[in-house]
C-alpha cells in the first residue's frame, strides 16, 4: 500500500483504434490479480470500458467488484488525479488510458509540469498496444501511430494469431528501428502478466538506461545500416532514434546552454530522451530525461572505479543524427 508521502505510480496507455487497448482495460478490470488500479478512461464516443462491469451512477469515479477502481473523464486530468488523491488508501497505481488518435506526450507531461499532480503521483511508463495485423497500413499512413511507438517504455505486439511469423518479425523490426529503448511483446487479445505493463521503471531516473544495454548498439549498428543497403522508402523514416556514446567530461555551462536550445527549437520534435552524463568537476552521475520541450534531471551515484562515460537517446521525428552528435561534442570540457 501506498504510504501518503511515496507517490502513486502512473501507467499511461496508448494505441490506435481496434489494437487491443480496451480488451487489456477490460482485462485489467475484470481479473482477479489482487492489485488495486485506478484506471482513467477518456470518453471522446470511443467504445471503452465495458459498462456492464459498471454500477451505473453519475459518479465520476467508480469501484468495481475485484477492488480496481474506474474513472470517467469527462473534463480534466489535474481535476480527477485531485479527486483520487482524496481516495489514495483505495489503490495502488493509475492506468490512464488516452484517446486513439492522441500524442501521449500532454498526459505525460502533466507529471512534470503541476506541482500537485507531481507531490502525489509519478509517471512510471508508457504502453502502446499496437495490432500486428492492421499496424502495417497504418505506419505509412497515420502519423499518430509512429508518434505512439516513439513515446513506448513497453509495446504490446497484439493480434499476433492474425498474421505470419515472417510478417510478425517484419512488423517488429521496423517498431525496433523505430524505438529500441522499448520491451517489446507478443500478445494475443492483450493477454499479458501484468508484471510486464505495471512498475516498469520507464520514467525512474535511476533506472534511466540500466534496463536497456543494447538500445544504444542497436541504434549505432542501425547507422552503420543505413549507408550499406538500399532501403525501403517509408514514410516511418521520420521516426528514428540516435544513441550516442562518448568518453569524457561536460563543461556544464556548454550542455546547459546547448539543451536549453535543443529543446526550444527541436522539442515538439523529440518524443523522448534519456541520458547518463560525467559533467566535469561532479563526482556524481548526471541522470536526465525528457519528453518534448520537458525535462528532469538530478545528480544520481558517483561514478566510483566506473570510466566517465556520457550515454544518451533520442527518439522523434526527423532527428538529424550529425546534428546531435556535433552538439553534444561541443559540450566536452577541454
Amino acid at each position: 500500500m501506498n504510504s501518503p508521502s511515496t507517490p502513486i505510480p502512473v501507467t499511461v496507455i496508448t494505441g490506435f483504434l481496434g489494437a487491443g487497448k480496451t480488451t487489456l482495460l477490460n482485462r485489467i478490470l475484470t481479473e482477479n490479480h489482487g492489485k488495486r488500479i485506478a484506471v482513467i478512461e477518456n470518453e471522446f464516443g470511443e467504445v471503452g470500458v465495458d459498462h456492464q462491469l459498471v454500477i451505473q451512477s453519475d459518479e465520476e469515479i467508480f469501484e468495481l467488484n475485484n477492488g480496481c477502481i474506474c474513472c470517467r473523464v469527462r473534463g480534466d486530468l489535474i481535476r480527477i488525479l485531485a479527486k483520487l488523491r482524496q481516495r489514495r488508501d483505495k489503490f495502488d497505481s493509475v492506468l490512464i488510458e488516452t484517446t486513439g488518435m492522441a500524442d501521449p506526450g500532454p498526459v505525460a507531461q502533466t507529471f512534470f509540469t503541476d506541482e500537485e499532480v507531481k507531490e502525489s503521483f509519478a509517471l512510471d511508463g508508457i504502453v502502446t498496444v499496437v495490432d500486428a495485423k492492421h499496424v502495417g497500413l497504418h505506419f505509412d499512413d497515420m502519423r499518430e501511430v509512429r508518434e505512439q511507438i516513439g513515446f513506448a517504455d513497453v509495446i504490446l505486439l497484439n493480434k499476433t494469431d492474425l498474421v505470419t511469423p515472417a510478417e510478425l518479425e517484419k512488423t517488429e523490426a521496423r517498431i525496433r528501428k523505430m524505438n529500441p529503448m522499448a520491451k517489446v511483446y507478443q500478445t494475443e487479445n492483450a493477454a499479458v502478466d501484468l508484471t510486464k505493463v505495471l512498475n516498469v521503471g520507464g520514467f525512474d531516473l535511476k533506472r534511466a538506461l540500466e534496463l536497456e544495454p543494447d538500445f544504444l548498439k542497436a541504434s549505432e549498428e542501425e547507422h552503420h545500416h543505413e549507408h550499406e543497403e538500399e532501403h525501403d522508402h517509408h514514410h516511418d523514416e521520420d521516426v528514428t532514434s540516435v544513441g550516442i556514446r562518448t568518453l569524457g567530461d561536460l563543461d556544464e555551462k556548454k550542455l546547459s546552454d546547448w539543451l536549453g536550445t535543443l529543446l526550444r527549437t527541436k522539442g515538439q520534435d523529440i518524443f523522448r530522451m534519456k541520458g547518463v552524463l560525467a559533467v566535469k568537476g561532479r563526482e556524481m552521475r548526471f541522470v536526465f530525461q525528457g519528453v518534448h520541450m520537458l525535462m528532469d534531471g538530478r545528480p544520481d551515484r558517483p561514478w566510483g572505479a566506473e570510466p566517465r562515460q556520457n550515454t544518451l537517446i533520442f527518439i522523434g521525428r526527423n532527428l538529424d543524427r550529425q546534428e546531435l552528435n556535433e552538439g553534444f561534442r561541443s559540450c566536452l570540457a577541454d
